[in-house]
């Protein structure tokens, strides 16, 4: 094998770590780790913007169930196949697979009456919870390049990196995961640089929802797991739709305010 094909020891490893029994699968790790750092990170977000920092957090934690359970129903729909044959993989969660929309879906349906309870307004409690959510997956992006899942096609481009899908298949691929995760840094940074700029509750959510979704569907094709004679899937729908419903929000917010 080539020194420039050789794969990085740390890549691949579905076990984070593994001590006298005790196996901590890398994607479960990352994720719970998202999830800590984002919560915080949007509770800075909120604090900043005069909102209770603990109301949010306990918001967050109790919104983070419905979260979770949408983004792996999300993807098992995308993997109906897989699952139907295989049902009791459907909620084993150390061998990855989760969907952002989801989870965004999902956690904003329940969240009135949670946040009614902590007494929290609904669009700046989600201008904090979209800076959440895409935090989240930055990080959770690092247990998919670990564990394989999301992973990119293979290709023989210069963008390409020697890196192993979620069976374990070593090829040289778009490294669709990093691509995605630096596209959220991006768009979180950007957001938050601008947002002493923007005029209403709701238009930093539009912001960070609209530019991830942006985003998304140009990184979509690049997974291994779209077909290349596939023009639209459903995350490329689901994105097309949400920028044009964060630009219609934008649009209709600054016109009346």
């Amino acid at each position: 094998m080539r020194a420039e094909a050789t794969p990085a020891s740390w890549l691949g490893r579905r076990y984070l770590l593994r001590v006298q029994g005790l196996h901590i699968p890398s994607y479960s790790a990352m994720l719970y780790l998202g999830c800590v750092i984002g919560t915080f990170s949007g509770a800075a977000v909120a604090g900043s913007g005069g909102l209770s920092e603990s109301d949010f957090v306990f918001a967050s934690v109790v919104l983070l169930v419905p979260a979770l359970v949408g983004a792996r129903l999300w993807f098992v729909f995308q993997h109906l196949d897989v699952f139907r044959a295989q049902p009791r993989r459907i909620w084993r969660r150390s061998e990855g697979g989760s969907a952002l929309y989801g989870g965004v879906v999902l956690s904003v349906v329940v969240s009135a009456p949670v946040l009614e309870y902590f007494k929290l307004p609904f669009w700046a409690f989600w201008d904090a919870g979209s800076v959440t959510m895409l935090v989240g997956l930055i990080v959770t992006r690092v247990g998919c390049l670990l564990n394989g899942c999301c992973a990119g096609r293979p290709t023989n481009g210069r963008i390409g990196i020697w890196l192993p899908n979620a069976q374990g298949e070593w090829l040289r691929r778009i490294p669709t995961q990093v691509l995605e995760a630096v596209w959220a840094a991006v768009v979180v940074a950007i957001a938050l640089a601008a947002r002493s700029r923007l005029p209403f509750d709701g238009a930093l959510l539009a912001v960070i929802a609209g530019g991830y979704a942006a985003g998304r569907l140009l990184l979509e094709p690049t997974r291994e797991s779209v077909h290349p004679g596939r023009k639209m899937t459903a995350n490329m729908l689901f994105s097309a739709t949400l920028v044009a419903a964060a630009a219609a929000v934008l649009v209709v917010g600054w016109w009346f305010t």
